[in-house]
């Protein structure tokens, strides 16, 4: 018979640095979740990811059991780490802060696939230059996607 869930946690925790402090302590002891048990977990499994913010999703069980899944790294994360950038532009549609060139937009898209609504690379790659374009990034080189 399967498990009730009792809860869904969602935090960006980044990779190999769980630790019972908050934001992760408060929201998994508020549902009764072994928070050690997790983080020696959550570590085990993001040591190839250390100190890149990974988005997890944690399931709760009615017995306090747990299951969680790993998300890839946010897009605005990625794109700021390929450019360099501390931050986003405050006017995005004024202030440019950096460049990111369509290649740099597929190989985001590309890793980001799985955890993106879409079905097509070019449909991932318009989300990812959508993103890029809210942080006030210039999008460089001539654009592989079809025009309709």
């Amino acid at each position: 018979m399967a498990k009730e869930v009792s809860a869904m946690i969602k935090l960006q925790i980044k990779g190999g640095a769980a630790n019972p402090s908050p934001p992760i302590g408060p929201a998994l002891g508020a549902k009764g979740v072994n928070i050690m048990e997790f983080c020696k977990q959550f570590n085990a499994r993001t040591q190839d990811r250390a100190g890149k913010v990974t988005p997890v999703i944690i399931t709760v069980y009615n017995d306090k059991s747990f299951e969680f899944v790993l998300k890839q790294t946010p897009v605005a994360v990625s794109l700021l780490e390929i450019t360099k950038v501390k931050a986003g532009s405050k006017e995005s549609n004024r202030l440019k802060v950096g460049n990111v060139s369509w290649d740099q937009i597929r190989n985001v898209a590309e890793g980001k696939m799985p955890d993106l609504n879409c079905f097509t690379i070019e449909s991932a790659m318009s989300m990812v230059a959508g993103t890029a374009r809210s942080l006030g990034l210039t999008i460089t080189g001539e654009s592989p996607l079809k025009k309709k």
